[in-house]
C-alpha cells in the first residue's frame, strides 16, 4: 500500500531523530549567539541600508514594536520571539554594524526582504541580499570580523559550533520567481517538481558552504502555505478566502524534499545537527481553526488594499486594522507578532511541536 506525505514524513523523521540518540552532546554548553539568514519573514533592517522598494522603514510598520525598524511587521519577528525564548539578545542587523564592534559577539541577522535561494529571485524588487550573499557576509564575518574579537581559533570554533543559526528562505523563489511568469521564466522551463530539485540542490551547497565556515547546529524553516496569504488570494481572485491549493501543492514539493535532505547532511557532515521547523502545517490550522488561536480574520491582511489586502502592501501612513492581535496576517505577505509568537513557541519551547526531531531550545543546549 502506497504510503502518504505525512507517513513518509513521519517515517523519516523518526530516522533522524534515531540520528540524534547516537549523537555525541557538544561539550561547548548552551547558545552564545543566534545568527539568522533568510527573507522578510526575520529582516530586522537589513533593507534599510540598500537600494531596494522592498523597505519596511515606515509607520505603521512597527507600531507595536514602539517604532519601525525595517521588520515587515507590527511587531516581532519569529526569531525574535526565538532569541527570547532562548534568552538571548535579539541579533543586529549586519548591514548597520561597524567593522569590529563587539555587538557581532551576540550574533549577526543577515536576512533581506526579497531574498531568495536564487540569485535571481526577488530582482524586479531592486537590491536585495541573496542566500548566497548572505553566506558571502557570514565568511567575511568568520574571516576577519570575528577574528579580532576572539583571536583563539580553538575558541573561535566552539563559539560557532555551540551558536544556533537559523535559515528561513525559499518564499521567495516561488512568490517572486515561480509564481510570476510574466517576470521570470522558471515556471515555463521547470516543471514543479523539477523547480523543487533546482532549489533543493541549491540550498544543499548552501548549507554544506556554512557547515565548512564553522556552522554545526542549524534550524531549517520550511516554506509555509503560501496559497492562503492574502497577496495569492488577490492575485488568484479567491472569492470565499479559500487558500489556492495549486499554489499550496507546488511549495510542499520543497517540503517534502527538505526532510530527506536533513538526514543526508546530518549522516554526512560530521559533528552538525539540523532541525527541522514545519510551519506548513501549523499556519494550515490557523487558517483553518482560527478561533481556536484567538483570531477573528484568517487571511484578511491588517493593512493593505485590495481584496483581503492582498493587492498593495501597508502604505506610508496607512491606518492599520485596530485590533491586530486578531488578524493572523499584518500585509500581503507577512504574520503578525500574535502569529509569530504562536508559532516561535512552537518550535523554541522545550516541549516543541513543530521543531523535529528536537525544539530549537533543546537544539541551543546541545
Amino acid at each position: 500500500m502506497e504510503k502518504t506525505n505525512g507517513e513518509v514524513l513521519y517515517f523519516l523523521l523518526s530516522l533522524l531523530l534515531s540520528i540524534f540518540l547516537f549523537l555525541p552532546i557538544s561539550e561547548c554548553g548552551r547558545a552564545q549567539a543566534m545568527f539568522i539568514f533568510g527573507d522578510s519573514l526575520i529582516d530586522n533592517g537589513n533593507n534599510n541600508f540598500i537600494p531596494t522598494i522592498a523597505k519596511a522603514n515606515y509607520l505603521p510598520y512597527g507600531i507595536d514594536y514602539g517604532f519601525p525598524t525595517g521588520r515587515f511587521c507590527n511587531g516581532l519577528t519569529v526569531t525574535d520571539y526565538g532569541a527570547k525564548l532562548l534568552g538571548l539578545p535579539f541579533p543586529v542587523p549586519y548591514l548597520s554594524l561597524q567593522s569590529k564592534t563587539t555587538e557581532i559577539l551576540q550574533g549577526v541577522n543577515y536576512a533581506s526582504a526579497a531574498a531568495g535561494i536564487l540569485d535571481a529571485t526577488g530582482r524586479h524588487y531592486g537590491g536585495r541580499i541573496s542566500f548566497n550573499g548572505q553566506i558571502a557576509l557570514f565568511e567575511k564575518t568568520v574571516t576577519t570580523q570575528l577574528p579580532f574579537l576572539i583571536p583563539n581559533l580553538i575558541k573561535l570554533s566552539d563559539y560557532l559550533s555551540s551558536s544556533v543559526f537559523v535559515i528561513n528562505i525559499g518564499s521567495n523563489d516561488y512568490i517572486n520567481n515561480y509564481l510570476l511568469p510574466n517576470l521570470y521564466s522558471t515556471s515555463r522551463e521547470y516543471t514543479a517538481d523539477a523547480f523543487a530539485d533546482l532549489l533543493i540542490s541549491n540550498f544543499e551547497r548552501q548549507l554544506k558552504s556554512l557547515y565548512m565556515l564553522g556552522v554545526r547546529k542549524m534550524l531549517l524553516v520550511g516554506i509555509g502555505p503560501l496559497g492562503c496569504i492574502p497577496s495569492q488570494l488577490y492575485q488568484h481572485n479567491s472569492t470565499d478566502g479559500s487558500c489556492i491549493e495549486i499554489v499550496n501543492k507546488q511549495v510542499s514539493l520543497f517540503n517534502e524534499r527538505l526532510v530527506p535532505l536533513l538526514l543526508k547532511l546530518n549522516s554526512t557532515l560530521q559533528g552538525s545537527f539540523f532541525v527541522y521547523e514545519n510551519i506548513y502545517d501549523t499556519f494550515v490550522d490557523l487558517v483553518q481553526n482560527p478561533a481556536s488561536y484567538g483570531f477573528k480574520e484568517k487571511n484578511q491582511a491588517c493593512c493593505g488594499s485590495g481584496k483581503y489586502g492582498g493587492q498593495l502592501s501597508c502604505l506610508p501612513l496607512q491606518v492599520p486594522c485596530a485590533e491586530r492581535d486578531s488578524f493572523i496576517f499584518w500585509d500581503s505577505f507577512h504574520p503578525t507578532q500574535a502569529a509569530n509568537k504562536i508559532v516561535a513557541e512552537r518550535c523554541y519551547s522545550p516541549l516543541s511541536t513543530d521543531c523535529l526531531p528536537i525544539s530549537g531550545y533543546m537544539l541551543a543546549q546541545l
